[in-house]
């Protein structure tokens, strides 16, 4: 006797719940493409937090026009030191001289201009020239000679104070031409027909906001024309949307308000600049390079050194342009100036995703983490919150965001 043993198939899912399977898999794609990406989106996460958190508690007053244009305002000359600061980490290095070169270059301009009445355009180009002979200066002990950058950074951090007090005689000296003044208080002028907003703002605005979603999509087609991991589509969209919607909010209010401060242009041309030269260039790659492996960056073919005394000599130069700025922000120089300024920038490196071991960090990343510490200062001070405990909130900050990259390590690793 025989029998007829029947093939079976599984039974087709019922109409109702035929989506189920690829809806889960689309969720654990975006999943898995926000934890490969935590270190880009950790920080805006937790920078979106923060500002809900202090727009809540100081009932709207953070997000007020003229609040966050002073936000700008106050806090352009330590996001121009960050900058800085993240390449000389990403190249393994530090630099605690930046606040006291700040200060001296402030003195110096105060001297040229105020002493010495020399025109404010050729003092600001000398002040530059000087900063840039500072950190070259610097970089050459550590790159020639081979000195650690803690110790010549902390010599050139008393040098560069003790020069200011002689400069300016332990006195305040200003005042400053108006046209110095606008580099760190002015705002772009209005143009155009008259509305409730500032229109040449809302042009700027537009015009990065089409030039953000091109470079990012330029970007993902790049890294899918090489084979690299990309996000998902849908997580793609939802950062583009964001990335959108926080430009365009960003516009609207300093539109309603006296318009975009000059300062912002500088600081925006300086993320364009740098973020493209590490990104796109050769030195940029070779920045990387020395601060991730620094043995395999000379068998590679790399001048480690001619990089690291270009390095530094940038570092000095955005020293000098923060000085001016600062300066000009508090019409005069102080020999108090500059202070706690190196720690601040970079703690906005570190809090930006920069790594203690180097190699890794963004221009975008620092001006996330300086940001951050301007949201927190500054909601702080709206709430009332003493300086005190502002100093213990920042220190738990700081800790929090290098634990987080230390865990992120560990958990890529495992």
């Amino acid at each position: 006797m025989s029998t007829d043993v029947t093939a079976r198939t599984p039974a087709p899912a019922p109409p109702g719940r035929g989506g189920s399977a690829s809806d889960d898999s689309l969720l654990q794609l975006i999943l898995g493409g926000m934890r490969r990406n935590m270190r880009q989106y950790g920080m805006l996460m937790a920078l979106g937090l923060i500002v809900v958190l202090f727009a809540v508690w100081s009932n709207g007053d953070l997000l007020l026009p003229r609040n966050v244009s002073n936000l700008v305002l106050q806090n352009s000359y330590i996001l121009i030191l960050a900058i800085g600061m993240m390449l000389v980490i990403i190249a393994g290095h530090i630099d605690l001289s930046v606040g006291s070169l700040t200060a001296f270059i402030g003195a110096m301009a105060a001297v040229l201009m105020v002493e010495h009445h020399l025109p404010w355009p050729l003092a600001v180009v000398l002040c530059l020239a000087i900063g840039a002979v500072a950190g070259a200066v610097q970089g050459f002990f550590i790159a020639y000679l081979g000195i650690p950058s803690f110790i010549v950074t902390l010599a050139g951090m008393l040098l560069f104070r003790g020069l200011t007090e002689i400069f300016l005689k332990g006195q305040t000296l200003g005042p400053f031409p108006k046209g110095m003044q606008k580099i760190a208080n002015g705002f772009l002028p209005e143009v155009g027909p008259t509305t409730n907003y500032h229109n040449l703002t809302l042009l700027l605005g537009l015009a990065l906001i089409v030039f953000v979603v091109f470079q990012e999509v330029r970007d993902r087609k790049r890294q899918q024309e090489f084979a690299l991991d990309v996000p998902p589509a849908k997580l793609f969209l939802l950062k583009l949307v964001a990335l959108v919607s926080a430009v365009l909010t960003v516009t609207l209010l300093l539109a309603s308000y006296k318009g975009a401060p000059v300062v912002l242009l500088i600081l925006g041309g300086l993320v364009v600049g740098f973020g493209y030269l590490m990104r796109n260039a050769i030195i940029g790659r070779h920045i990387y390079a020395i601060g991730g492996n620094l043995p395999a960056a000379k068998l590679s073919g790399v001048r480690d050194k001619k990089v690291t005394f270009l390095v530094f000599l940038n570092m000095g130069m955005l020293a000098a342009l923060a000085g001016l700025v600062f300066a000009a922000r508090f019409n005069a120089a102080s020999p108090k100036a500059g202070l706690n300024f190196e720690l601040e920038a970079i703690a906005a490196s570190f809090i930006g995703g920069a790594s203690m071991s180097g190699g890794v960090g963004t221009v975008l990343g620092a001006i996330i983490g300086g940001v951050v510490l301007g949201v927190l200062n500054n909601g702080m001070n709206l709430v009332g919150i003493g300086t005190d405990y502002q100093q213990v909130i920042k220190g738990f900050v700081l800790l929090a965001a290098v634990g987080f990259d230390v865990w992120n390590k560990r958990k890529v690793g495992s």
